[in-house]
């Protein structure tokens, strides 16, 4: 999609710290990092959040959640631990209209229920 900011990233037409990359998806450094470890997981396909999941197969899916154990892993927060967030919807701000995962570590992140 042409005007859309991760899009754009993913094409290299905006820079970004990149920590992942392979055929099904791209991961960058959040430039607002919430946590020491905070890193953006995309799909290369736009797809505009988990409500448009239709847009990927069970199999790109599936790619994703093992993309981002992959980047946990490079960052050295596998074992310690990590969050894997991805807000849908206007309410749950979604900046982005692309889908995406958060994946937060390096220190003890607070409890976020209720």
């Amino acid at each position: 999609m042409s005007d859309c900011l991760f899009c754009k990233i993913i094409a290299g037409e905006i820079p970004s710290s990149k920590v992942y990359e392979d055929e099904l998806c791209y991961a960058f450094r959040d430039i607002n990092p919430q946590a020491p470890v905070h890193a953006v997981l995309v799909p290369k396909t736009h797809v505009t959040g988990l409500n448009g999941l239709d847009g990927l197969t069970d199999e790109e899916l599936a790619h994703l959640i093992r993309a981002a154990q992959a980047v946990a892993r490079e960052a050295g927060v596998r074992e310690s631990g990590y969050r894997l967030v991805s807000n849908c919807g206007r309410d749950a701000c979604q900046s982005v209209q692309h889908l995406h995962f958060h994946i937060l570590g390096g220190r003890q992140l607070k409890d976020q229920a209720g």
